[in-house]
């Protein structure tokens, strides 16, 4: 079950984001205590995103100082978020569960107007300006927290911030996207595996499919429609946010 919502989950990574609509709900189903589930999840789906980076990695920007410098903003965020993590109480977490599938679900829900917004302002010289590059970097900053934290719906806030950098075209935001989200994984994963924080037969499970899909993926972003993936997604998501308020809120 587990290796299955990994495939699905890279799948879905390299195409729309927000996998971890599927693969931390998996992870609860396994039996893990939340904590422990979105640690273990978070490791489970970081090769996906390389792989999925990998598969269009001639879409990268040159690697400039200024590209440089985004990576180590999102890495420092990511260390951060991952570190509130690992220091909130169980049952605090518990309580914030539906609120992040919950918020998460919403913003993939907009993600499609987002990516019709890039399409159709890739060329605004506004919306390259050195300003907007600036804000863009900016914002980076609570994003990679997020991502370090919990992570679900992370790659459509970085499709929003990335369409205000240099590049215009969306096949090269989106694979910038799966390697930003890959870079704020790997951090947290490092810091989750030194602090204990892994279940590792359920994280290699759900990590093995995570490779393949990733790698499907990152190929099949190019032909499937994305409607049929997203509602998929989101009706996971907002179906998940409806059980897990029940369980934590009303019958802790």
């Amino acid at each position: 079950m587990l290796s299955a919502a990994g495939f699905a989950g890279g799948i879905v990574t390299a195409i729309v984001g927000a996998a971890s609509l599927i693969t931390f709900p998996a992870m609860l189903a396994a039996g893990l205590p939340p904590v422990l589930a979105s640690a273990s999840n978070n490791v489970a789906m970081t090769p996906s995103n390389f792989v999925a980076a990998w598969t269009d990695y001639r879409r990268l920007p040159a690697w400039k100082p200024a590209f440089w410098r985004v990576l180590a903003w999102v890495a420092a965020g990511s260390a951060f978020g991952a570190w509130l993590l690992m220091r909130t109480p169980e049952s605090s977490f518990a309580k914030l569960v539906p609120l992040l599938i919950g918020l998460a679900t919403a913003l993939f829900a907009f993600s499609g107007s987002v990516r019709g917004w890039i399409v159709r302002h890739g060329e605004d010289p506004a919306l390259h300006s050195a300003r907007a590059d600036r804000v863009g970097v900016a914002l980076m900053a609570p994003v990679a927290v997020y991502a370090g934290y919990f992570g679900a719906g992370t790659s459509i806030m970085l499709l929003a911030i990335l369409s205000l950098g240099p590049a215009s075209d969306f096949r090269t935001v989106n694979v910038l996207k799966n390697l930003l989200s890959g870079i704020s994984s790997i951090v947290a994963v490092f810091i989750f595996i030194v602090g204990g924080m892994v279940a590792w037969p359920q994280t290699l499970a759900m990590a093995t499919g995570a490779l393949t899909g990733g790698y499907v993926g990152g190929r099949l972003a190019r032909v499937i429609p994305e409607e049929i993936v997203r509602w998929v997604v989101i009706v996971v998501g907002a179906t998940v946010t409806v059980v897990s308020a029940r369980r934590y809120w009303w019958n802790p």
